[in-house]
C-alpha cells in the first residue's frame, strides 16, 4: 500500500535496426595531420547610435512624462492611504464617545 509503483519500460514497436559496427582506424607514427588555424573573421561593426536634437527632445520629454505620471500615481496612492486612516480615526472617535455616553446613563 504505502510502496510506490514503478512503471514497466514499455517495449519498442516497429521494426528495430541493429547498432552500427564501428572499425577502428590505425594511427600511423610520424605523419602530421595539423591544419593551419584559420584567422578569425572580423565581423560588421555594429551601427553606433547618433542621437540628432529632436531625438534627444522626444527622449527628455518621454522621460518627464514617465516620471510625472508615475509620481501621480504614487501621490494619489499616498492620499488615499491619508484619507482612509482619517475616516478610520474620526470613526474611533465616534465609537469611543457613544460607548463612553453608554455606560454614564
Amino acid at each position: 500500500m504505502f510502496r510506490p509503483k514503478l512503471p514497466t519500460m514499455p517495449q519498442p514497436t516497429g521494426q528495430v535496426t541493429p547498432p552500427a559496427v564501428v572499425e577502428p582506424t590505425t594511427i600511423t607514427p610520424g605523419t602530421s595531420a595539423s591544419t593551419p588555424i584559420p584567422a578569425p573573421v572580423a565581423g560588421p561593426a555594429r551601427p553606433t547610435v547618433q542621437l540628432t536634437p529632436g531625438t534627444a527632445l522626444a527622449l527628455v520629454g518621454g522621460g518627464t512624462a514617465v516620471v510625472l505620471v508615475v509620481g501621480a500615481v504614487l501621490v494619489s496612492m499616498l492620499l488615499a492611504v491619508a484619507i482612509t486612516a482619517a475616516s478610520v480615526a474620526v470613526c474611533a472617535v465616534v465609537l469611543r464617545s457613544l460607548l463612553a455616553s453608554q455606560h454614564r446613563r
